[in-house]
C-alpha cells in the first residue's frame, strides 16, 4: 500500500525528534489509558510525574479499580478537571467486573467504558492493539487544518467527522499507532499555536496554510465560553493539633476534595470575619492581606481566607459546632492524606501550615 506523501514526512520527523517518555515505550493499554487519560488537559512536563505517582501507586488495573477513592483524588491534586479521576477510578473498575481485568482491543468497545471518548479510545486502540483508529485532538485538529487547509470551525462538534476521515486517509500504508504518536508530537513541538516553526517544517511545500499565508487563521474557531467570577471565604479553624476540613458535594467544582470551611459570597471582606453561627471564644486571629486569584477553564476565583485558633480547653465545644455542618475535626499530621484544591494548599502555604 502507498503512504501518503504527508505519512512519508511525518514519521521521519517523529522517529528523529520523539521525546522518550514512559508510554511510549509500552504496548500495555492500562499504561497508556493511564497517559491519556492525565495528559488530556496538562502539558507532557506536568503530567509526567503524575503518570509516575499513578503507575508506583496503582502497577495494575487491579490495584486502581481496588483503591479506595479519596486515595486516587488524593494523587490527582492539582491536575483540576477532578471528574476524569472519578472516572478513571469507575473504568478501572468497570475493566476488573465485567472485563476481568483485560481492557477492550477496539475502539468502539473501549468507547462503552466510563470516561473513554472517541480521542482516548483511539489512542488505545491504535497504540495497544494496532487498530486503525485515527487520534483527533488539539494538535491533530491544527496540523491537519493548515496542512490541508480545512476551514470548517473545530468548535463544532459536527466538525470532528471531517478531521478523522482526513486523518484516516493520510495513515493508510502506515502503522496506525506510530502515525498518531507522530501527528501529536509534531503539533505539540513543532506545528504550535504559536510560533510554529515553518521555516524549517519539512510539510511545508505542501502546506496550504503557509502557501496562503494562513498559518495563524488556521484551525479557524469561534465562540468563547463565558467565564464566571466567584468570591471564596474560607476558614482555617485549629485547636489542640486539629483542624477543621469539609468535603465537596456533587455538581460543584472538586467534586469529593476536601477544603477549609467555606462561605461563598457576593464580594470579599476587607476586614475578617468568623464563621457564620461562630459562638467560641478566639485565642488567635490571623487574616492575610491580599486576595488569591485561581483560574479554572470557565471560572475566575478569588478567594481570602481568615486563621483563627482556639484554647485546647474548647475542642469538645468545636466538635459539637462543627458535626451539624459535617465538618471533619482531623489531626494536623493527617492533612497531606486528604486530596484538596490547589486553591486550599496555597492558603496553607500562606498561613506556613507546617503539614503539606
Amino acid at each position: 500500500m502507498i503512504i501518503s506523501n504527508f505519512a512519508s514526512k511525518l514519521i521521519p520527523w517523529y522517529t528523529l525528534h520523539k521525546r522518550d517518555l514512559p508510554w511510549r515505550n509500552t504496548r500495555s493499554p492500562y499504561f497508556i489509558w493511564l497517559s491519556e487519560v492525565i495528559l488530556q488537559q496538562t502539558r507532557v512536563a506536568q503530567g509526567l510525574p503524575y503518570f509516575e505517582k499513578f503507575v508506583a501507586a496503582f502497577p495494575d488495573v487491579f490495584a486502581l479499580a481496588a483503591a479506595p477513592e479519596d486515595e486516587v483524588l488524593r494523587l490527582w491534586q492539582g491536575l483540576g478537571y477532578y471528574s476524569r479521576a472519578r472516572n478513571l477510578h469507575r473504568c478501572a473498575q468497570e475493566v476488573v467486573e465485567k472485563h476481568h481485568g483485560e481492557f477492550p482491543a477496539t475502539a468502539a468497545a473501549l468507547r462503552r467504558l466510563p470516561g473513554i471518548g472517541p480521542y482516548t479510545a483511539a489512542a488505545i486502540a491504535s497504540f495497544a492493539f494496532g487498530e486503525a483508529a485515527p487520534v483527533v485532538d488539539g494538535n491533530v485538529y491544527r496540523v491537519l487544518a493548515r496542512y490541508l487547509g480545512i476551514q470548517e470551525d473545530i468548535s463544532r462538534p459536527s466538525t470532528y467527522k471531517v478531521f478523522e476521515q482526513a486523518a484516516r486517509e493520510l495513515m493508510q500504508g502506515t502503522d496506525p499507532g506510530l502515525f498518531n504518536q507522530a501527528i501529536m508530537e509534531f503539533g505539540s513541538l513543532q506545528c504550535s499555536p504559536k510560533d510554529p516553526g515553518c521555516m524549517h517544517c519539512p510539510l511545508q511545500a505542501a502546506c496550504y496554510a503557509f502557501q496562503h499565508g494562513q498559518v495563524t487563521a488556521l484551525p479557524v474557531k469561534s465562540g468563547k465560553v463565558k467565564v464566571r467570577e466567584r468570591f471564596f471565604y474560607y476558614s482555617f479553624i485549629r485547636c489542640a493539633g486539629q483542624v477543621l476540613l469539609s468535603k465537596r458535594g456533587a455538581g460543584d467544582i472538586w467534586e469529593g476534595l476536601y477544603e477549609l470551611p467555606l462561605r461563598e459570597m457576593e464580594e470579599l471582606p476587607e476586614e475578617p470575619l468568623l464563621p457564620e453561627g461562630w459562638n467560641l471564644p478566639v485565642q488567635r486571629l490571623e487574616f492575610p492581606e491580599g486576595t488569591v486569584k485561581h483560574l479554572l477553564s470557565h471560572q475566575r476565583l478569588f478567594a481570602r481566607c481568615v486563621a483563627i485558633e482556639l484554647e485546647e480547653k474548647y475542642l469538645n465545644s468545636l466538635r459539637e459546632w462543627a458535626a451539624p455542618k459535617s465538618y471533619l475535626l482531623v489531626s494536623e499530621c493527617d492533612v497531606p492524606k486528604f486530596g484538596k484544591p490547589v486553591l486550599v494548599s496555597k492558603f496553607l502555604e500562606l498561613l506556613k501550615f507546617p503539614y503539606l
